[in-house]
């Protein structure tokens, strides 16, 4: 079946204190955003990208492609005021039935074995939702109080969440809602469950710059 993968890379550099976006920071000489492109590239002869981007920075990210990829694999879309809506510009490209993944694109530490499981789980289930155990004890707050709860019942959640388009593309014609910090919990709004597959934990979101030292390292170990 027919791979898409909606890049969104909309974030600034708000928490990295920098005014280039964290996508565009480098990582061992080149940038962040490029490790995710290929890896999706990689993972698939057949995967195509669609790279959702702010509308300022497209010329940045044509820059990357034009330097280290076969441009016919990838388009470049601008994003929204939301995740929910830059996603949904994204899937707008989207023309045939397809398994569609949706990564955020400073996630760049992903392989394509979790590509691969995500792949396989959503043909089976219609989807494929990352997910790795809570390592640390974890509370939940109240009006007035807090109360521990059992953590290996928690779930923190990764990308890329994994869709068969049938499911996928209807959802995002809902309304957006505050609630909607990520693809399953639109697609549960729809009306529909989601399926849970392993994840990585490698697979860190690059949003500090604590974050950047923690991925030389992995990608460097020695």
């Amino acid at each position: 079946m027919k791979k898409v993968a909606v890049i969104v890379a909309g974030g600034a550099g708000v928490r990295m204190n920098t005014s280039l976006p964290k996508q565009f920071l480098l990582l061992e000489g080149k940038p962040v955003l490029y490790y995710t492109i290929n890896t999706f590239l990689k993972a698939y002869d057949d995967m195509n990208i669609i790279l959702v981007l702010p509308e300022e920075y497209i010329g940045a990210g044509q820059e990357i492609i034009d330097a280290y990829f076969d441009y016919g694999r990838i388009q470049i879309t601008a994003g929204g005021g939301t995740r929910f809506h830059s996603v949904q510009n994204g899937l707008k490209l989207v023309e045939e039935e397809s398994v569609v993944f949706v990564h955020d694109g400073v996630r760049c530490l992903l392989s394509t074995d979790l590509i691969h499981r995500c792949y396989e789980a959503a043909v089976e289930f219609g989807s494929a939702i990352p997910v790795i155990d809570s390592r640390d004890s974890v509370r939940i707050l109240k009006e007035d109080d807090n109360e521990a709860i059992d953590r290996n019942i928690v779930k923190l959640v990764q990308t890329p969440q994994t869709f068969h388009s049938k499911i996928l593309l209807p959802a995002f014609t809902i309304d957006h809602k505050e609630k909607f910090t990520d693809e399953a919990t639109v697609v549960e709004a729809f009306g529909l469950k989601v399926h849970l597959v392993e994840g990585e934990v490698n697979n860190i979101k690059i949003t500090q710059p604590m974050d950047l030292l923690i991925a030389e390292k992995i990608m460097s170990p020695e």
